[in-house]
């Protein structure tokens, strides 16, 4: 009986925890007008928000699960648990938008803890015989923190301020740490991998140089040290990387999982497929908000003709692959998406919002079917031991996609919104000329009101014309990034994989 009140405790500690991980994410999105419009940030430092959260989450997710293999699970979960409790508070007192992207690392980091460890807790709490249910109950309440973010922070945003997204985090917080101090069991692996510290280093600081030099791209010239500088360094910096995890004695990525075609064609796969997400996200709750109008709470109830097609499919995806099999049924969801993403490419303040909630709808149902079967094709050929390796690599492709992939799409956005309003404001009297140059940012971030209160009516039509053409750039990137998974799909997922042998890919010991 203490048992099962053990394992009860445990499930909703974990349950509590990956909510509040996955709900920041999507709570977050629906403020980012909010917080650009109170701390007076453009297009990039509004992508750092978001990005600096999930590149922290892509390079130390890794170090969390080693950390809570050597030195013990609860402990270190109930640390990374702390951490980000204390960092959400942290990023609601942010005055300025350094200090917000700051301490958005900071929660990074204790996200990339608890991240890592949830599925390992509940493996030890839990025999084989009903671990499956438990991690059913896990992976239903994470989704519905992701689903029930927009609404939430609709909600908060349109009675409060942004810093109420980042507060609700707090009560969250110490509530799953008092059920984490009362019903988890501590546990260790006494064959933990040995921490690789340069290869930490190492992929943090090439991915923060290219994430940094495309989003410093949206502003500065081609040409510019501060673009390409960060650019070719970071690539260097990886490719150092990659020379170092072939011959360390323990690496991040072990050479051996990442030769199996099926787990490598998966993090390609969920690598694009979250640079698209990202990148919707963040374009589209600048247009419904900044520039059609809408409410965050409008807004955030709009994004369930998403959220409950992505459940729903998730609900039923593990009948389909039984039926057609993991690799037909990610391509099937890639071009789903594809189609709902281009579909919201083609929105504009004139079209209905039956277009736009088609392209909810279809995007939803498509990451609803391609994200299970990306899990199950990456999973099934890992080694008994090696779980927690092969998924710390997955998540981290997720995480990578998100960060990286929202610099790069949002200077191609960033970009053409630029240029079509350096050519649209043209057409406005001389003496306005100046100014409009000076509103350049503004115009690129969607902040059609601030151009309008300026410069007139005609010039914020202007603005939202140029905003719109550089938003149909990026969600036209993002359709074509889903094309690409799809064909990444239908290549490397055509046959089952053997199994990476254990031998080839257990982790050193110190």
């Amino acid at each position: 009986m203490e048992d099962r009140r053990r394992q009860r405790l445990t499930l909703v500690a974990m349950c509590i925890s990956q909510g509040m991980i996955l709900l920041d994410i999507t709570i977050v999105n629906i403020a980012l007008p909010s917080i650009q419009r109170q701390l007076h940030m453009n297009a990039g430092s509004l992508e750092w928000v978001v990005s600096a959260y999930a590149l922290t989450l892509a390079t130390l997710i890794p170090l969390g699960g080693t950390l809570g293999d050597r030195y013990g699970r609860k402990r270190v979960f109930l640390l990374g648990l702390v951490i980000f409790t204390v960092a959400s508070a942290a990023c609601a007192l942010s005055s300025d938008a350094g200090a917000l992207i700051a301490f958005r690392v900071l929660q990074g980091v204790g996200g990339a803890v608890m991240s890592a460890l949830t599925l390992s807790i509940l493996s030890e709490a839990y025999p084989v015989e009903t671990r499956a249910g438990a991690i059913g109950i896990w992976a239903a309440v994470a989704g519905l923190g992701f689903g029930l973010g927009p609404v939430i922070g609709g909600i908060l945003v349109s009675f409060s301020d942004w810093s109420s997204v980042f507060w609700v985090n707090v009560p969250i917080g110490l509530i799953a740490v008092v059920v984490t101090l009362v019903g988890v069991d501590e546990s260790k692996d006494p064959a933990a991998r040995r921490l690789d510290a340069a290869g930490i280093v190492l992929s943090a600081a090439g991915l923060f140089g290219v994430t940094l030099g495309f989003i410093e791209a949206a502003a500065r010239s081609l040409s510019s040290p501060v673009v390409y500088g960060p650019v070719v360094s970071g690539a260097v910096v990886l490719l150092g990387f990659v020379w170092w995890e072939h011959r360390c004695a323990a690496p991040m990525a072990p050479p051996a999982l990442l030769r199996d075609s099926a787990f490598r064609t998966s993090c390609a796969v969920y690598f694009l497929a979250y640079l698209a997400l990202a990148s919707v996200m963040f374009f589209v709750s600048l247009l419904f908000q900044d520039v059609k109008g809408w409410s965050a709470l409008h807004t955030g109830l709009s994004w369930l003709l998403m959220n409950v097609p992505f459940m729903a499919m998730a609900q039923i995806s593990g009948r389909v692959q039984r039926r057609f099999s993991s690799g037909p049924v990610v391509v099937a969801g890639c071009l789903v998406a594809a189609v709902g993403v281009y579909l919201l490419s083609v929105v504009t303040t004139a079209t209905p919002f039956a277009l736009a909630a088609s392209g909810y709808v279809l995007l939803g149902a498509g990451y609803g079917t391609l994200v299970p079967g990306i899990t199950n094709v990456a999973m099934r050929t890992v080694p008994t031991g090696t779980s927690g390796v092969a998924a710390g690599i997955l998540n981290a492709s997720r995480q990578v996609g998100t960060s990286v992939g929202l610099g790069f799409v949002g200077f191609l956005g960033v970009r053409a919104t630029s240029s079509a309003w350096a050519a649209n404001s043209q057409r406005l009297p001389a003496g306005d000329l100046h100014t409009a140059s000076g509103l350049t940012q503004s115009v690129s971030s969607g902040e059609v009101g601030r151009v309008t209160s300026q410069l007139g009516t005609e010039a914020g039509q202007l603005a939202a014309d140029s905003f719109l053409h550089g938003y149909s750039v990026a969600v036209v990137v993002c359709a074509v990034a889903l094309l690409v998974a799809a064909a990444a799909a239908l290549r490397g997922l055509r046959r089952r994989a053997a199994p990476v042998p254990a031998t080839e890919i257990s982790p050193a010991t110190s």
